[in-house]
């Protein structure tokens, strides 16, 4: 039983307004700003009142009627929340209660390049537009969907550039008009099929082709939720960032958020804090460019997707870590009596812990965290584009060039669209010349969806767990389907972590025709039985 706190009449009319219940121990707060559910929080750690006790006492400015009814009406002391940030950061030192108030922003019509530098962080949700479910063969204006760089606005180049995207985009627009009709006559509707369940299928499989041909300009929106905090250091990174997209977005970025939660963005501005972070990232960033123009490396790359380190006693590690919760035993103990074990009990021990998963979303505990992988990828820029969304995981890419490969899918031969889809790699190659002179950077806005990046990508096992299995599924794209399957073969053959990746069950290493459209057929199904 828990002690059950005394409110007067008054203070319950109000507490109601401001919290989910006021008679249990587990409750919501509602109709509060960022700012005073943040202040509440960071005093409710040094003060030994609960929470709405503290609220009440500390929070209100005052409570008066209104001349009209009876109506009591309660005023909050805004400028207390803010005034307690102010001491927290500045006296205290404590950055934490910046993650104690967030908020909810949209960036539209951002570049494909500037999608990625906005969902850096790890510790931020972000839902992106996308290119399965939406036709970019729709103006915005007077042109298609995509950004005209700011550094060549104006400039001799920026005709070229507008003709070169118009163009780009016509043969995305054909692609789509080949494609569709193409993929009708392959899978036949069947009878069963809604037409909203077939057409929405159709659709997303001739998107899923045809964006091979945007280009990195190609705009998105983006909806994110993050805390202050996090904010906070997305906001300084992206002010000396190269491209005067990025920087621009986050100038608009920090005018909204300052409007919802203007304390936890006050030292972006000040000189001892986010100007001279800045500047730290800033001069680090020159000195890896200035040193990485020396390099030479020489040898040929065969795989696009290759596995470079690993945990060489991973199942070892993963028993050890499995079992650490359930014993009184230091780690080191605890493996050094697993080393007298042999395979097969050591096995039997991860295969204990696992258990038995009915499906993906039964995931392994933490001692999965305690091994790791890294790969080496090299696969296309719309793959990386939504790998590089999974956050629990450590990814670094290069920058876009069209020179690492480009690959036609065997359905634009198949409509002769060949030709089209030729010319478009000449067309991005030369606009990626043309803009190479305003830097590196800015280069990268031609080039397409289809050319190949590098990146790398290093997780522990348990988040392999879940970005193997969910970009397997059927419905997922082919290519980073191959992507994933090479990695789970990687982490199976070359790590030789066999009961780890046999454990990873759900992995669907098949291969699929249309494969959305079964996984339509069997969502609408489950709808209906309800």
């Amino acid at each position: 039983m828990f002690y059950q706190e005394e409110f007067s009449q008054k203070e319950r009319v109000i507490l109601k307004k401001y919290f989910t219940n006021i008679d249990k121990p587990v409750f919501a707060l509602i109709n509060l700003p960022e700012v005073v559910k943040g202040a509440l929080f960071a005093r409710y750690s040094r003060s030994p009142k609960s929470l709405r006790r503290l609220f009440l006492d500390e929070f209100l400015l005052h409570i008066e009627k209104k001349q009209s009814d009876d109506v009591e009406e309660s005023f909050l002391d805004i400028s207390r929340a803010e005034k307690l940030y102010d001491r927290v950061f500045s006296e205290y030192g404590d950055d934490s209660v910046a993650q104690l108030g967030g908020a909810h922003i949209a960036c539209e019509q951002a570049s494909n390049i500037l999608t990625k530098i906005l969902e850096w962080s790890r510790l931020g949700s972000y839902l992106e537009q996308s290119t399965r479910y939406i036709f970019y063969d729709q103006k915005l204006g007077d042109k298609y969907r995509y950004t005209i760089p700011s550094e060549i606005l104006n400039s001799p180049d920026e005709v070229t550039y507008l003709n070169g995207m118009e163009d780009l985009f016509e043969i995305y627009k054909k692609s789509l008009g080949e494609l569709i009709p193409y993929f009708q006559k392959l899978f036949p509707k069947k009878s069963s099929d809604s037409n909203f369940v077939y057409n929405s299928t159709i659709r997303a499989q001739a998107c899923d082709i045809a964006r091979g041909v945007l280009p990195a300009s190609t705009v998105s929106n983006v909806g994110i939720f993050a805390t202050g905090q996090s904010y906070e250091l997305m906001i300084m990174r992206m002010r000396v960032h190269p491209l005067k997209e990025v920087r621009d977005c986050a100038e608009m970025m920090l005018t909204e958020l300052r409007k919802v939660i203007p304390s936890f963005l006050k030292r972006v501005d000040v000189l001892e804090r986010g100007l001279k972070w800045g500047s730290y990232f800033e001069k680090n960033h020159q000195n890896m460019k200035d040193i990485s123009d020396n390099i030479q490396a020489s040898g040929e790359d065969i795989l696009d997707v290759d596995l470079i380190d690993w945990d060489e006693d991973a199942e070892l590690k993963v028993a050890a870590a499995s079992l650490y919760p359930y014993t009184h035993y230091s780690e080191n103990n605890i493996l050094k009596f697993l080393k007298n074990m042999n395979q097969e009990e050591i096995e039997n021990i991860i295969r204990n812990y696992v258990g038995e998963r009915e499906n993906r979303r039964h995931k392994p505990g933490r001692g999965m965290e305690r091994v790791f992988y890294k790969f080496d990828i090299k696969s296309d820029f719309a793959s990386f584009r939504d790998l590089q969304r999974h956050r629990l995981m450590t990814i670094d890419w290069q920058l876009l060039n069209p020179n690492l490969g480009f690959e036609i899918p065997k359905e634009i031969i198949e409509t002769n669209l060949e030709f089209d889809w030729n010319r478009a790699q000449k067309i991005s190659n030369k606009l990626f010349s043309l803009l190479s002179s305003y830097g590196p950077e800015v280069a990268q806005y031609p080039v397409l969806f289809g050319h190949k990046i590098r990146y790398s990508m290093q997780l522990n096992a348990r988040a392999a767990f879940h970005l193997l299995e969910l970009r397997t599924t059927r419905q997922g794209h082919t290519n980073y389907r191959i992507v994933c399957q090479k990695m789970h073969k990687l982490i199976k053959e070359k790590a030789g972590h066999r009961v780890i990746a046999d454990l990873m069950n759900f992995v669907d290493h098949n291969d699929y025709d249309l494969a959305r459209l079964e996984s339509s057929r069997s969502t609408e199904k489950k709808r209906n039985q309800k």
